[in-house]
């Protein structure tokens, strides 16, 4: 097993006074050039939004956007005319293709929006541009379980242009979880939303972040009731 371990506190960092926003890879003024991508994911921001602000209309271009909300009211809009609002307990994935103009705002007028955005190489290139929004909650709403949310062979709510798996977790203190991975070409990012487990030796606390390949699968002991997001991606194209 190979691993690679990204603590919170070594993620990159800006302030843009109503945009708060921690970058586990190398993102916007944020270049590592250890930290660039694990596998085919790409992006993992962690965004805290000031009420009302956001990201105006901007453009994107093949690449697969996943927005995960942790707090309050993320309101899309988007050049192919989607338009809604969607709370923790929703998702939302786009499929940029050949290109898509969005934006992402905080619909609240006095609570922060956080949120998760996860950017992902996709599979195949120049396809037409697709957006949609999922409410997991039917299959998070269980605890102690690893719960499948993006898939590509139609087993979760979502799925997306890659080989990809998606799973959240909330998890107890001393439950231990194994995550088998579904090809010994794939790796698996842990992101620990809340929380406190050990996987490999190493301890994870919120807001830190762990790479595992060259595996069969991983074994979560869980130190602290805990919230994880688990990426499985391909590690090469």
């Amino acid at each position: 097993m190979r691993v690679v371990v990204d603590k919170a506190q070594s993620r990159g960092y800006a302030n843009h006074g109503w945009l708060k926003t921690h970058h586990t890879f190398s993102f916007a003024n944020y270049y590592n050039p250890e930290r660039v991508h694990f596998g085919m994911l790409r992006v993992l921001n962690d965004d805290s939004v000031s009420p009302g602000e956001g990201f105006d209309m901007h453009p994107h271009k093949n690449m697969e956007v996943i927005s995960i909300p942790l707090k309050g009211y993320l309101r899309h809009g988007d050049s192919i005319k989607n338009s809604e609002v969607i709370t923790p307990g929703d998702i939302q994935v786009m499929s940029a293709g050949t290109g898509i103009v969005h934006s992402e705002f905080n619909d609240s007028g006095n609570e922060q929006l956080e949120f998760l955005q996860i950017w992902v190489f996709p599979r195949e290139e120049n396809t037409k541009p697709h957006y949609a929004s999922y409410d997991v909650r039917p299959v998070t709403s269980e605890k102690n379980k690893l719960s499948l949310i993006i898939a590509p062979d139609g087993s979760a709510p979502a799925s997306i242009n890659q080989d990809a798996w998606f799973s959240l977790g909330n998890l107890d203190a001393g439950q231990v979880k194994e995550y088998k991975l579904h090809s010994k070409n794939n790796g698996v990012y842990l992101f620990v939303i809340d929380g406190e487990v050990e996987v490999s030796n190493t301890i994870l606390s919120k807001r830190d972040g762990a790479g595992f390949w060259e595996t069969e699968s991983i074994t979560i002991e869980v130190l602290k009731h805990a919230k994880v997001l688990l990426i499985e991606v391909p590690m090469m194209k």
